[in-house]
């Protein structure tokens, strides 16, 4: 335990670091200001240091503050003096780990470098923040630092899914567990505000998932939300689609509550993974093949290209007071530039206000038939 002579000695510490973080959080310009979480993540701070560096070189009007041990981010700078003015190093000493308890880390580490982002995006000091750290510490940070839009009751973890038609939103990918219907209709709202803001779908189509298309398939989760889906709501509802039909496109959003969304969301990671395998072993197992391979490469490079995760971004938190994108947990630069660009793209296209709006409407309650 500190004695009360060391903590005496190491306040001027404190001091400087809280003057010199005021004056950084001061100094932000009237540019797009997003933070970057340095130290979350499997390849933290490096590819995130890079990540941000290579958005900063791209984006002329992008401001970006790197949060974290400051001496480990300044150690993976290396030469950015073309970028070096509209770059900030924010100190901030406390790391969440993946594996900490998410609602008591982000309570007893209120100078870690994802809790410290999120307040800036509280205050409006920034506009967005992007984290590659513990998914359940941005969900918990979000709720209780950042806060939730008036009329959500819970915000939800979407993702970007690439199917045969274009890619669709997956909401909720697992950040709600046990849902109530009303909360799937506000997950269906903000999920076709995203696709059509971010993705640049003009009328998204929306579809529930369950295990048939009939109105009168599915459990009481599903038969309720359906009820509530199909009543005139804000938004383009299709009815049920099936597991089988996903991969064909067959909506612009799929909704479901998170624990069927993070099952399909890892399914459909683990099968493009064995299918490529298996592709890849029958080609090489001949002589045909092996040409066959050769000649088809330029196919299965942009097949995988069009598979990559990495260029979606990250996991947007749709449904709190400020945008927040929660980037995969061993992203490397160029993932994390990605989910940079994207947080940039919800923020020109002002996601939360027209959530917000949405939310509103939905308040009003469904739209009544022309008589």
């Amino acid at each position: 335990m500190a004695t009360l002579p060391g903590v005496l000695q190491s306040l001027p510490i404190f001091v400087t670091i809280h003057r010199e973080n005021a004056r950084l959080r001061a100094h932000w310009g009237e540019c797009m200001r997003i933070v970057v979480d340095a130290m979350g993540g499997d390849n933290a701070p490096e590819a995130n240091v890079q990540g941000a560096l290579a958005a900063l070189r791209a984006y002329p009007d992008l401001r970006i503050c790197l949060t974290g041990r400051e001496a480990d981010i300044r150690a993976c700078l290396g030469e950015h003096a073309d970028v070096a003015g509209r770059l900030q190093v924010f100190h901030a000493p406390d790391v969440i780990g993946m594996h900490e308890a998410p609602v008591m880390a982000v309570r007893r580490k209120p100078h870690s470098s994802l809790v410290e982002g999120m307040l800036m995006v509280r205050a409006g000091e920034a506009d967005a923040l992007v984290s590659a750290g513990s998914t359940g510490a941005v969900l918990a940070g979000g709720m209780f630092r950042v806060g939730r839009i008036e009329g959500i009751d819970r915000p939800v973890l979407a993702a970007q899914l690439p199917m045969r038609a274009g890619p669709s939103l997956l909401v909720d990918t697992g950040a709600n567990v046990d849902c109530q219907p009303e909360w799937l209709v506000q997950f269906a709202l903000m999920g076709s505000v995203y696709m059509q803001k971010v993705v640049g779908v003009p009328d998204p189509q929306v579809a529930l998932i369950n295990i048939g298309t009939e109105e009168e398939k599915g459990n009481d989760l599903a038969k309720r939300a359906h009820a509530l889906l199909s009543a005139g709501q804000p938004f383009r509802f299709i009815g049920n689609v099936e597991a089988r039909d996903l991969p064909e496109g067959v909506a612009d959003v799929l909704v479901t509550d998170g624990y069927v969304g993070n099952v399909v969301l890892k399914f459909m990671e683990g099968m493009a993974k064995t299918l490529f395998a298996l592709i890849k072993d029958g080609l090489m197992s001949s002589l045909p093949g092996k040409v066959a391979g050769v000649l088809a490469k330029p196919v299965f490079r942009r097949i995988k290209a069009t598979m990559d995760a990495t260029e979606a971004g990250g996991a947007p938190l749709l449904g709190v007071e400020g945008v927040l994108v929660k980037a995969h947990g061993n992203s490397n630069a160029r993932a994390m530039f990605c989910a940079i660009r994207q947080a940039r793209i919800m923020v020109e296209n002002q996601v939360v206000r027209c959530i917000r709006e949405g939310v509103r409407e939905l308040a009003q309650g469904p739209a009544q038939p022309d008589a």
